[in-house]
């Protein structure tokens, strides 16, 4: 027996010190990728000597004597740092990520061969200056310079990711640059997507002009009311089937954007000095993105011809996106334009390689292409394109459940043309002396359509939309809310409008901008923007907030930005609940009466303030969130499960039987007349039941924060159990769905209180002091898990604080981290 024991100790202790060996070797592996911010290099394709200085959050600052090696300098530090990540972008982008992950993100690659945005960014770049494709030959050198060092100098393949996965590297090209810059916008564009849901909740209802609760405007004059989509082709109600597997792709590098208006959302506005109380412009900006790990977003400073820029950008692309110069600052936010049509093509039923047009059947221009699939054998799929765009399988965003037999559905999108010079446009704005000059760059900008926010030394603060507006007709029969027919001439756009014709906002009397993606103009259709809005709730915080002093700081700024006072539970609550408040008998302790009376007592007397140590925002968001799905689940079946997200628009017309709205109370199947304050009674009761199961039965124990982690998930890894735990950020946090330090929610799955949505970046700059500016990312500057800077401003992001923006030099070398030193190769 002891014998026995003996071998099995010293099995188990050979196990053990196998294992230790094994991840003492990929550690050390794994390590070599991470760089020496100290080291010299010499490279080749430099015109003189490029310093990059490491601050103490690992900021590269970047100081050459030629713009061209300034570049190059940003192309070298993306590439250290984040190189996995500028990879797996390009590779999304060419449809070619299942030769390395198998089947798992075939769709994926299949959506994205169909889109071909490769084939765009290509055929873009005669569209761009010689200039600006100088800039991005060089920033593609810089990348390459570090591919070629980390090959040379066996600097553990570049990425730890790499030792898992090992596709060949191709040296980096300027057009996967506008690659790049075309998926950014693929993820900002949701217009689609609401077409599609649209149409089917018009179907579902048995009354269709009921969408206009469920799917509501902006609240404001003009908007115009639709009719049903299956009038449009003559067909019965409900006769569309779901499509199996249908929906979104699984995006592997934003698994977590889900829902509408989650493709983009951001914060901006700008005071002018008059608004000022150091007689200084300020702006304050804050993008909001899927959360990942690293963030999408990576801090640089550059120092050019025209001056230093700072700011955030988006590794494999060599655009400061949001920042400042010393004479101007910018920040973007997603002006949900509607600038993607939606076609139902009809196919000749006697050719099917002919689709119906105005003038007759026309020819599908069609071509084959091959994806490659990790371990399988690959697969070639036929593309067909429209001239209204490419054809999209049903199967993607659920295409298919409303597109009827012996049709498809084609794409319309504005990003989709030869001639994409978006960058060009970010370029010429990081080189603007003035406001004048800052718009003047936004006429290259074709998509994603976005508000320019823009704050000058000279105390002019502006915002202009930037980005093509389809050129649509009077008579288009959907207003493009719905998928409309192919063939009939009215539905067809005739171009894109006029840069002139973008809406333009300057130096206003009241002495501040401001959008949260809220509806900004009221314009008759076709020059409406948009009928679906990102906002309707920040923008009356940031209105109260901006309203509150008569001047503005930083601090305050800044105090705007981290704000998490929904104004959503403040319309809300009192309508939902005005029947509730303080009525009954005090009930039995344990009884649900009673647990629904402290709930009520406590939400009362609450501020509609989403603090992550209260209970009080946790009872809120799952009353309101059971309450909208027993609203709709009885007229609209299991297209319910599309609507989880909460819509407090929806809410307050049935609370204030807006049109007759109440009559959603009502439950259909039941021969008694539920009213809204029945409905609200027992959505509170299956909120707090459901709460109770899994956070215990004391409610004043519950804490938002424990249900509102911020997840910053691994693109590839952080679905696996093994890494998870290493590349994974998990974070609890204040904030909501509608407070202006955003924090969005699933509003499904097994956790639907996740913050999963939320600000990458956060900037406030103050030209009374510039280099009093601070700004901060939701993780760290580096992309590699063993890293310190992996995740060193993740935690400072948690708490609301920055890290100091300046363009000092001096400052900038001071305490740094390391300098490299790239010399050119004679």
């Amino acid at each position: 027996m002891m014998t026995l024991l003996r071998w099995l100790t010293r099995l188990v202790g050979v196990g053990i010190a196998v294992v230790v060996l094994i991840g003492s070797v990929f550690y050390w592996m794994a390590g070599r990728s991470i760089p020496d911010y100290d080291a010299d290099w010499t490279v080749p394709g430099l015109n003189g000597q490029v310093e990059i200085v490491r601050n103490t959050a690992a900021v590269p600052h970047i100081f050459a004597l030629t713009d061209h090696d300034a570049y190059f300098g940003l192309g070298f530090s993306h590439a250290q740092d984040r190189l996995w990540q500028m990879l797996l972008l390009r590779r999304q982008g060419q449809g070619r990520l299942s030769e390395i992950f198998g089947r798992r993100t075939l769709e994926v690659d299949d959506l994205m061969r169909r889109l071909d945005l490769d084939g765009y960014a290509s055929r873009s770049l005669p569209a761009y200056s010689d200039e600006s494709r100088a800039i991005l030959q060089a920033y593609a050198d810089g990348v390459n310079a570090w591919l070629r060092l980390v090959g040379t100098e066996a600097l553990g393949r570049g990425a730890p990711e790499l030792f898992l996965f090992e596709p060949e590297i191709a040296p980096w090209r300027p057009n996967d640059s506008v690659l790049i810059s075309l998926l950014m916008a693929l993820q900002m564009t949701t217009q689609h997507e609401s077409e599609i849901l649209r149409a089917r909740a018009s179907l579902a209802l048995p009354d269709p002009a009921r969408i206009t609760d469920l799917m509501p405007d902006a609240p404001g004059n003009g908007a115009a009311e639709l009719g049903d989509f299956a009038s449009l082709l003559d067909l019965p109600r409900r006769m569309f089937a779901e499509v199996e597997g249908a929906g979104a792709p699984r995006d592997p590098l934003h698994p977590n954007a889900q829902g509408l208006n989650r493709g983009g959302a951001s914060n901006v506005w700008a005071a002018t000095p008059a608004r000022s109380a150091a007689g200084g412009a300020l702006m304050a900006t804050d993008p909001h993105v899927p959360l990942t790990a690293p963030s999408q977003w990576y801090l640089a400073r550059l120092e050019l011809a025209t001056g230093a820029v700072i700011g955030a950008t988006i590794p494999g692309m060599p655009n400061i996106i949001n920042g400042r110069s010393e004479r101007l600052s910018w920040g973007l936010t997603a002006a949900y334009m509607d600038d993607v049509d939606l076609y139902i093509e009809e196919v000749n039923p006697q050719n099917p390689t002919q689709y119906r047009t105005p003038d007759g059947w026309a020819d599908f221009e069609t071509r084959r292409e091959i994806i490659e699939i990790a371990d399988e054998a690959p697969i070639t799929i036929t593309l067909r394109e429209t001239v209204n765009g490419p054809v999209i399988p049903g199967r993607h965003w659920n295409a298919g459940s409303v597109t009827p037999a012996g049709h498809v559905m084609s794409m319309r999108w504005t990003a989709l043309t030869d001639e994409n010079t978006t960058i060009q446009a970010g370029l010429r704005l990081m080189r603007a002396r003035s406001i004048e000059e800052a718009l003047e760059s936004g006429e290259d900008h074709v998509a994603p359509a976005a508000n320019l926010m823009l704050a000058a030394e000279d105390g002019r603060i502006a915002m202009q939309v930037v980005g093509h507006m389809p050129w649509r007709l009077n008579e288009h029969e959907t207003q493009a809310r719905m998928p409309s027919r192919g063939w009939v001439e009215g539905n067809l756009w005739q171009g894109t409008t006029q840069y002139f014709a973008n809406p333009t906002f300057e130096d206003p009397e009241s002495g501040v901008l401001g959008n949260t993606n809220n509806k900004m103009v009221e314009r008759a259709f076709p020059l409406h923007v948009s009928f679906n809005w990102g906002d309707t709730q920040r923008i009356q915080r940031l209105g109260r907030l901006m309203e509150a002093r008569e001047v503005h700081t930083r601090d305050s700024f800044i105090g705007a930005q981290l704000d998490t006072v929904s104004p959503a539970a403040r319309n809300l609550l009192p309508l939902v609940a005005r029947d509730l408040w303080f009525t009954g008998q005090p009930a039995a302790i344990g009884t649900t009466e009673r647990l629904r009376q402290r709930a009520l007592e406590l939400l009362a007397d609450w501020n509609g303030e989403m603090n992550e140590h209260l209970p009080e925002p946790l009872i809120f968001a799952a009353w309101m969130r059971a309450l909208q799905h027993r609203l709709i689940r009885d007229d609209i079946g299991p297209l319910a499960e599309e609507f989880w997200q909460v819509e407090p628009v929806f809410l307050e017309r049935v609370f204030r039987n807006i049109g007759g709205a109440s009559e959603w109370c009502d439950v259909r199947p039941s021969n008694a007349v539920e009213t809204c304050n029945e409905i609200a009674e027992l959505a509170l009761d299956e909120a707090l039941q459901e709460l109770s199961e899994s956070y215990g039965s004391d409610i004043e124990s519950w804490r938002w924060g424990a249900a509102h982690e911020a997840v910053h998930e691994h693109p590839v890894l952080g679905e696996t159990r093994f890494f998870s735990w290493i590349v994974n950020i998990r974070q609890a946090t204040s904030g909501g769905d509608f407070t202006l330090n955003r924090a969005a929610t699933p509003g499904r799955g097994p956790e639907p209180y996740i913050n999963t949505h939320g600000a990458g970046y956060r900037g406030v700059y103050d030209f009374a002091d510039p280099d009093s500016s601070v700004f901060i990312i939701s993780t760290g500057q580096s992309g590699h898990p063993f890293s310190r800077h992996y995740d060193d401003m993740g935690e400072l992001w948690r708490r609301g604080e920055y890290v100091p923006m300046t363009l000092d030099p001096e400052l900038a070398r001071a305490a740094n981290l390391g300098i490299t030193v790239l010399s050119p190769a004679r």
